[in-house]
Order: C-alpha cells, then structure tokens, then sequence
C-alpha cells in the first residue's frame, strides 16, 4: 500500500520496473544502487511526459540534480512485482522537489526525495525554473 497515497501528487507517473539478475547483490536482494537508476527511469518517464528533454536542450537548459535521499522499508527479490510512482512535491524559483515510491508486490519498498534545479547549457549556471512549467505544476494543484 502506498504510504502517501491519500496526498495530492502533481503531474505523477508511474513505471512498471523490471528486476534483473544484475540488479541482485550477493544477499539475494536488489542492490541499493539499483533504486538511484530506477529513480533515473521515473525521472525520464516524467520528462517524457511532463517536460521533454529534447525541448529543454533545444532551448538552451538542462535539470540537474541536487540530491538524493531514499528510505529503505522491505527488501525486493528477483521475482517480485514492482512499480514506482514519481511526482514533482515542490517548484520554487530555482529548485524542483520530486518524491518518488517503490512499491513491491503492492507493499512499500521504499520512498524516496529527489531536489534539482536547471543550468543553462552555456555557462551550467542556474537559471530560474521555466514558466510554462510553473504554470503547469501550478494548473496540476487546481484539485
């Protein structure tokens, strides 16, 4: 079950993730490491559908991040069924805030915060968060 379940989640994705053999360490369970590339994944994802890359390269910025933080609640093994969930929890001037769940065979695996910000390509300065996207995340809290 999801822990924040019952919160507004602006612009949210979620993601189907495969366990692989090479995602398994040498206790049987999914490495720590594997979650930051499957917080990679969500990320894309919400790029993908939010906020493409493409655009944000061709206009001259990128995201970059700030920091990781990820609370470990159960163990994933290789044949269990997992989802994540990603969405933007916080957009201010400068910086962006994303939460993400892992959840395995419907239980909470593990949650995580992700914080960034975008550079500009030319001097990977920051630059103010984009409007068009302050609108979007804005027009997402109208509930």
């Amino acid at each position: 079950m999801a822990l924040t379940q019952s919160l507004h989640r602006a612009l949210e994705v979620k993601l189907t993730i495969p366990v692989r053999t090479y995602d398994i360490d040498f206790a049987g369970i999914v490495s720590n490491i594997v979650y930051i590339r499957w917080l990679e994944d969500l990320r894309l994802k919400f790029l993908d559908e939010h906020w493409q890359l493409d655009k944000q390269i061709q206009q001259g910025y990128a995201p970059i991040m700030l920091g990781t933080e990820i609370s470990y609640k159960r163990s994933i093994k290789l044949i269990d069924k997992v989802i994540g969930h990603l969405w933007l929890s916080d957009l201010g001037r400068l910086k962006w805030t994303v939460q993400a769940e892992i959840l395995s065979n419907n239980e909470l695996a593990a949650i995580a915060t992700q914080k960034g910000a975008f550079v500009s390509l030319q001097n990977n300065r920051p630059i103010p968060i984009p409007a068009e996207l302050q609108k979007k995340y804005a027009d997402s809290q109208q509930i």
